[in-house]
């Protein structure tokens, strides 16, 4: 993601909460993306910090502002949203195909994913759809893969900014998820194909251009 901002000529900043790195103040910012990590949405005695995101992304919301939550940052956004996150029946971590909901396909974020692509997941939660939000796929793993809240506010449980390094590296220092369940593939499979992160960090930038696209028309 970070080359499409630079490509725009758009100035990023980054809040490293764990590192009690401070937030910017609200007005400063036009986009909030909220990206994973390890830990669930309701650890805040393990990651005190956690209560501080929510409230940030609470506001991000009722200020206007476009959200975007990856794998953690979707859960995050739907707890605040008032839905539950939980457990998933099963943890699926490599590549599984999509299926995108009738109701996303009447969307530029729909229209964005092809039918049945397979994009990277690891995660073992799960997020319900919040109250207002359309659903946007699903997999053979997880009922519910994204969501789109007030046309500004995405969540997607899945990965399209993963890369062979970010990926090796999660495989090096994950290694111990790597459990050979139903939905977990080894990770010879995950990073034998190099091509599938281009694939999909194409995706990723039609996905931003979309987003990109509403806050032009609302600005």
């Amino acid at each position: 993601m970070e080359s499409w901002f630079h490509q725009r000529h758009h100035n990023l900043s980054a809040t490293h909460l764990y590192r009690n790195e401070t937030l910017p103040p609200l007005d400063d910012i036009d986009w909030l993306i909220v990206m994973g990590g390890p830990m669930g949405v309701a650890d805040q005695q393990l990651y005190p910090w956690l209560a501080e995101e929510k409230a940030f992304i609470r506001r991000a919301i009722e200020a206007g502002k476009i959200v975007l939550g990856i794998c953690l940052g979707a859960q995050l956004i739907a707890d605040v949203l008032g839905a539950p996150v939980t457990r998933n029946p099963q943890r699926e971590i490599g590549w599984f195909p999509l299926t995108i909901s009738d109701a996303a396909k009447t969307t530029a974020f729909g229209r964005a994913l092809p039918e049945a692509v397979e994009v990277f997941h690891w995660h073992g939660d799960t997020f319900a759809i919040p109250a207002g939000a359309m659903p946007l796929a699903s997999s053979p793993a997880c009922a519910n893969q994204g969501f789109l809240y007030n046309h500004r506010v995405l969540g997607l449980q899945f990965h399209l900014e993963t890369t062979p390094q970010s990926a090796l590296d999660l495989t090096t220092q994950c290694a111990d998820e790597l459990d050979d369940s139903a939905y977990v593939q080894s990770a010879q499979q995950i990073l034998a194909e190099p091509v599938r992160f281009n694939q999909i960090n194409q995706l990723m930038g039609d996905i931003l251009d979309c987003l990109a696209q509403i806050g032009t028309a609302s600005g």
